[in-house]
């Protein structure tokens, strides 16, 4: 298999960031990344190039370090409550997913996107909840949010241990209305 080493001039997720020398596949690099402008080949004037992108990469990790921590702060000051239809006993209709959360944070006035909330499995019940964001590699942040009934609950009627007389009665009926089972054939080949 044919590999070629090329210089990232942009970050590339799971490949690495600006500066970096990788060594990738040769169709990748010919028909992806070159063609991107997202990578040069790695020749000897091509590597001057790296300790000005390192330093560009180092100045641009910092600011968005800098970027998250300060809205890790603003989402710890954030609260969010949901409102949601319920049926008998609470049971909720629907669920709370990541955009819904997400949706509820822009209405807040956070600009976030939505590839840094991860709710693992939506919300199917009513009380307390938590969501985790993850703003950058080294700040991520757990948000409460409360799950509310829109509508009182209604208590679920318990079911009656006998079944009402109506239901007897059609019992009985039926059963004297049957037909009578028909006799089995008798066999004419004796």
């Amino acid at each position: 298999m044919a590999h070629s080493e090329v210089l990232l001039v942009k970050p590339v997720e799971g490949l690495g960031g600006e500066g970096d020398q990788v060594k990738v596949r040769a169709g990748y690099a010919r028909n992806f990344l070159l063609p991107r402008k997202i990578a040069v080949p790695l020749t000897g004037a091509n590597r001057k190039q790296v300790d000005a992108l390192k330093q560009r990469r180092a100045g641009r990790e910092q600011s968005e370090l800098t970027a998250a921590q300060e809205l890790a702060k603003k989402l710890e000051k954030t609260s969010l409550a949901f409102a949601v239809k319920t049926g008998e006993g609470g049971k909720m209709f629907g669920a709370i997913t990541a955009n819904d959360v997400h949706d509820k944070l822009v209405a807040a006035g956070v600009e976030l996107d939505k590839k840094k909330i991860h709710l693992f499995t939506p919300v199917k019940t009513l009380g307390k909840h938590t969501v985790k964001i993850k703003l950058h590699a080294d700040v991520s942040i757990d948000i409460g949010f409360d799950v509310v009934s829109e509508n009182p609950i209604e208590v679920a009627p318990v079911a009656a241990a006998a079944a009402p007389k109506g239901d007897q009665k059609y019992k009985e009926w039926e059963m004297h209305d049957r037909k009578p089972r028909k006799e089995p054939r008798k066999d004419s080949r004796k």
